[in-house]
């Protein structure tokens, strides 16, 4: 990261505050999500990623243009792996954005922050799974609250927060198998939404013959919204990432819980959801169990900090 890279310490503090105005720019953006998802609750979740697909990629192809990076997707193109791969996130992401879609839509919003907030504990317990990293007893405590959160949900509703688990899961396993794509954020991006675009446009076309679609000229309004799909998608999307490459992992670390503490406040206090008093408990071992993970966090990172100090002496 460019913070850890350049030893000049003037251009560090200027690298951290761009990358802090990007991260904060996107979690903001996230944060306020609902807000657009629910003036497109009256169209069809899958029509409304279909569009948010289409419509990104010629954003996120304007943004390659103009960073010099189109060679990067044509390589991309010629190896069988990448694309393989590419195929794979893409698809992992459009289900998290499919179902977060339909949770607000049909007032599950609560649900959609919790989801958020379980990602980071779900997302250690399967870097010690499947990449065998050895958790701490800090960060085991933390899953175990979440894990106990849920189990909590689940017995108070008869059934699984399925809501969260998948968004929490898919979100998860769209970070950890993007780490294995050998291509950039924002050409990762863009060859993600130019797969996907393909069998959205024919889904697109194929509901606006039937008369199904919501993008006709009678609806002015729908159109405009359909059109806001690619920004609204795109530009968050694109400020992680240059965020991300100039900030430190543990910065980054505190600051995804922006946008789902954003989500809860306005599922509560704005959407009027639901919010007993199980749930209360819920959110409140999730907290207390993302306060013990970040504080690991912050004490590795400050560990890892001092014996790279000690090493250059």
């Amino acid at each position: 990261m460019a913070d850890v890279l350049t030893s000049d310490p003037a251009a560090r503090r200027s690298d951290a505050l761009r990358g802090f105005g990007f991260a904060f720019s996107a979690y903001f953006l996230w944060g306020l999500l609902p807000f657009f998802m629910k003036a497109v609750a009256h169209i069809p979740a899958v029509e409304v990623v279909a569009h948010r697909i289409v419509w990104s990629v010629p954003l996120a192809g304007l943004v390659l243009l103009a960073l010099g990076r189109t060679g990067d997707v044509k390589a991309a193109f010629r190896s069988p792996r990448t694309l393989l791969m590419a195929a794979l996130t893409a698809s992992v992401i459009t289900v998290n954005w499919g179902v977060y879609v339909w949770a607000i839509s049909v007032d599950r919003t609560v649900e959609t922050a919790l989801g958020y907030y379980i990602n980071p504990l779900l997302s250690i317990a399967l870097a010690a799974v499947f990449l065998g990293e050895k958790l701490t007893r800090t960060q085991l405590a933390a899953v175990g609250l979440a894990a106990i959160a849920v189990t909590i949900l689940t017995v108070d509703a008869g059934g699984l927060p399925w809501v969260s688990l998948v968004l929490a899961l898919a979100f998860a396993i769209y970070g950890f198998l993007r780490k294995t794509l050998p291509i950039g954020p924002s050409q990762g991006f863009f060859l993600e939404v130019l797969m996907l675009a393909v069998p959205a446009l024919f889904y697109i076309l194929w509901l606006e013959s039937t008369g199904q679609g919501h993008f006709r000229p009678s609806e002015p309004w729908d159109i405009a919204l359909l059109l806001a799909c690619g920004p609204i998608t795109a530009v968050p999307l694109l400020l992680y990432s240059f965020g991300a490459k100039l900030l430190r992992y543990s910065t980054i670390g505190i600051m995804q819980y922006i946008a789902p503490t954003m989500i809860f406040i306005i599922a509560v206090f704005v959407f009027a959801e639901p919010f007993d008093t199980v749930r209360a408990l819920a959110f409140v071992l999730i907290w207390t169990g993302l306060a013990l993970y970040t504080w690991s966090m912050f004490r590795e990172s400050r560990r890892e900090r001092v014996e790279a100090t000690n090493a250059l002496r």
